[in-house]
């Protein structure tokens, strides 16, 4: 099975720049995507960012486009999100979540390995 830790959230001022990292153990080989969701206080999880394990495709959602940039190291099995110009509103809890098939799909239920979590928090 894969586990999921995420890491590098934090509390930064409005147009600030965070690096989360999303580390893979176990049957790391496995992966065919990756996925980064966030959860805000009172809201759905919602798809962030995306990238296929073995080949250079990503996606992003509307509301992050232009700030976030996903990536991946393979020789370390981690996926990074990379994100700038943050908002307030993007304060939430950033998942990484993996799933077997290459596409990369934004529904929760099309992952299923998942990482507990880290929080961002950003300022006004």
């Amino acid at each position: 099975q894969v586990q999921l830790v995420e890491s590098g959230g934090g509390l930064v001022q409005a147009g600030g720049s965070l690096r989360l990292s999303c580390a893979a153990s176990g049957r790391a080989f496995s992966i065919g995507a990756v996925g980064w969701f966030r959860q805000a206080p009172g809201k759905e999880r919602e798809f962030v960012a995306g990238i296929r394990w073995s080949v250079d495709m990503t996606y992003y959602a509307e509301s992050v486009r232009g700030r976030v940039t996903i990536s991946r190291d393979n020789a370390k099995n981690t996926v990074y999100l990379q994100m700038n110009s943050l908002k307030p509103e993007d304060t939430a809890v950033y998942y990484c979540a993996a799933r077997r098939g290459t596409m990369i799909l934004s529904r929760e239920s099309d992952y299923d390995r998942w990482g507990q979590g880290t929080q961002v928090t950003v300022s006004s």
